[in-house]
């Protein structure tokens, strides 16, 4: 197989890219940045090559000899010398790839860890409590926060009372009637901004006002106590949602009997799930839930199930889904953070949370590289831009201004940097603050852009991993262009290279060589036989096209090289074999064309075998015109220490 021929395959490079895999080095006297060769006149580390050579050896039934693999490896760095050559690297589509790889490989490494585990633990700390709640919601639309803060201000002062303001102007029609009771305030399911004062505020306490992204919501914390934990169970559910009251009434009769056949203690829960119950989603499991908190059931499917012992089965009881019947299976506590932070670290992307990290990262190299915003040049560019703010006739005066709004250790930004970065972007708001944001943007991403730099040449795992996904990349591309998609479209070099090496190719016994016709009638079939002479000179893919054309979706083509008990439809149009039965609509079928064969007749009889054999031969000749073109130099002197170190 030829070198990285697997590990060229993109999938499987995006694959050991996500996990940073330490390997026990192999060069322990041997200074990982010591030159262990030059290829074509470009320097290759011992820390890379042993790097690739673990890697590789990991993935080996048998491990390779390393005096083997430096010949493989060379090879491989031959071919990105080559694909460098092509400029393959310089193409738009590699270099969003690499960008976008890059940049999502660097992203843990440039997130503040302390920050995240801050707000993971906050995120943890709430499920200690069951928090129940109530709310008036005000819809997210003008004027809603100013009309939420006069409420509040009117329940404060004793004018209205909360659950009158509720049921008065809250948006939430359910919690509203019940004077905005709300129920258990669920972790990781509502908006971060309600979840946390919900479990800020004290019991009896009315929080400020809460934009949720959703709303905004004057919260009042009802009752706190410690978490009930977590139930599972198993259910069987008899669905009523828009049933008529006799099917209702029949639901019922059935729901009540497989509760008199369960409290006879002689029947498995699980198999009458199976068989009864009308829950898709837990029926096929033996009607078994997954683990659910407080709140995460509609009642009273919730209180009963918190209420019954472990192994213990309720009566039948209806919820606005149908009637249930619950086996409770067990109970248990909170569950250790290690088991929930994924879910938590889930929540986190999907809120207000999500680039806290990251933004207090970014502060710190902000210092780090001497980075910050001009503001006397900044000042000096809203002037520029007087009252007409940043618009078409600024932008075309100064694109090119040299003015400096921002600088860091790498450089400085301009004016004119700043208003090209703002040409695909919104410009409303005034001046100031759209210069200054761009500005910051600018600079944030200079920063950024150093901080992935000295992670490069400092973190060992990160460097070769990208490195990994560069060259792997560009030699997918380049050995697809002299190789593998080479050798699918060369009709003529495939057809010599099976002419010259027809005898390895040669059959163990006749084979039967045909175009099947199928059709979904007779008539249609003996149709399809009477025009097929007429287009049979024509390649497979425009005779297909044509009978396509002619018959429509009343025929399937199929050619076929299949020898005596390969195939039961050639079987009996070759080899006197019985007629086989179709269950299928293509009942109907004959061989055009068709004869035996002793063996291939062409490329075309063999083309998988033939394809694989000449991306080979292409591959092989590929090498040995790479070691003709590019010079490589071996230091022999620090190879032979490294397989010292290797072979003790």
């Amino acid at each position: 197989m030829p070198f990285f021929k697997i590990t060229l395959m993109k999938k499987y490079i995006f694959a050991c890219a996500l996990a940073l895999a330490c390997v026990p080095t192999i060069a322990a006297e041997v200074k990982t940045d010591a030159v262990l060769m030059t290829v074509d006149g470009r320097d290759v580390t011992v820390g890379e090559f042993e790097y690739l050579y673990k890697k590789n050896a990991a993935q080996q039934i048998q491990k390779q000899s390393i005096d083997d693999y430096l010949q493989l490896f060379i090879n491989y760095k031959l071919k990105v010398a080559d694909a460098e050559h092509a400029g393959i690297p310089e193409l738009p589509e590699i270099q969003q790839e690499y960008i976008k790889y890059r940049n999502d490989l660097a992203a843990p490494y440039l997130r503040s860890q302390a920050v995240e585990d801050s707000l993971v633990s906050e995120a943890y700390s709430h499920r200690a409590d069951d928090v129940t709640v109530s709310h008036i919601m005000f819809e997210n639309k003008p004027g809603a926060e100013q009309l939420a803060d006069s409420v509040r201000n009117a329940i404060l002062g004793g004018t209205i009372s909360y659950e009158d303001a509720a049921r008065r102007y809250s948006a939430d029609k359910y919690s509203a009637q019940r004077g905005g009771l709300m129920g258990v305030v669920l972790p990781d399911r509502y908006p971060w901004p309600f979840e946390k004062a919900s479990y800020d505020a004290a019991v009896g306490e009315i929080t400020p006002v809460v934009n949720s992204g959703f709303g905004y919501h004057i919260i009042r914390v009802e009752s706190r106590k410690p978490a009930s934990g977590e139930v599972l169970a198993s259910h069987i559910l008899r669905l009523t949602r828009g049933k008529s009251p006799e099917e209702k009434k029949r639901q019922r009769q059935i729901i009540d009997s497989l509760y008199s056949v369960l409290r006879t203690g002689n029947a498995d829960f699980a198999a009458m799930a199976r068989q009864y119950s009308e829950d898709p989603g837990s029926a096929k499991n033996g009607g078994s839930l997954s683990w659910f908190g407080r709140g995460m059931m509609v009642q009273p499917f919730d209180s009963i199930s918190f209420a019954l012992a472990d192994g213990a089965v309720s009566e039948p009881f209806e919820t606005s889904f149908g009637y249930h019947i619950i086996l409770r299976q067990s109970h248990r506590g909170v569950p250790p953070l290690d088991e929930v932070r994924k879910n938590i670290l889930q929540a986190m992307q999907r809120d207000s949370r999500a680039n806290m990290p990251a933004d207090a990262k970014l502060a710190e190299f902000m210092k780090t590289y001497k980075a910050s915003v001009d503001d006397a040049g900044l000042a000096r560019a809203v002037e520029m831009a007087g009252p007409g703010g940043v618009d078409s006739a600024f932008v075309a005066a100064n694109s090119a201004s040299r003015l400096v709004v921002a600088s860091s250790k790498d450089g400085k930004i301009t004016l004119g940097a700043v208003l090209s970065y703002l040409a695909d972007k919104p410009t409303e708001g005034d001046a100031a603050s759209v210069l200054r944001g761009a500005a910051e943007a600018l600079l944030g991403e200079a920063v950024l852009g150093l901080a992935r730099e000295d992670l490069a040449a400092t973190n060992a795992d990160y460097r070769n991993l990208l490195n990994e996904y560069r060259e792997g990349n560009i030699l997918f591309e380049i050995a697809n262009r002299n190789v593998w998609d080479r050798a699918a479209k060369d009709k003529d070099g495939l057809e010599a290279y099976f002419r010259a090496n027809a005898a390895k190719y040669a059959w163990d016994k006749p084979r039967f060589k045909s175009t099947i016709i199928f059709a979904t009638s007779d008539s249609v079939l003996k149709a399809a036989e009477a025009f097929a002479p007429a287009i049979s000179t024509l390649d497979p893919a425009e005779f297909n096209t044509q009978m396509r054309k002619k018959f429509g979706g009343n025929i399937k083509i199929e050619r076929v090289i299949a020898a005596q008990g390969e195939n039961p439809i050639t079987d009996y149009l070759a080899f006197g074999g019985k007629k086989p039965d179709s269950t299928t609509k293509w009942k109907y079928y004959t061989a055009f064309g068709g004869r035996v064969v002793d063996n291939p007749e062409d490329a075309a009889d063999v083309r998988g075998a033939v394809v694989a054999d000449y991306q080979n031969e292409l591959e092989k000749n590929w090498i040995e015109s790479l070691h003709k073109k590019y010079k490589v130099k071996v230091n022999n002197k620090v190879f032979n220490k490294l397989k010292a170190e290797e072979n003790k």
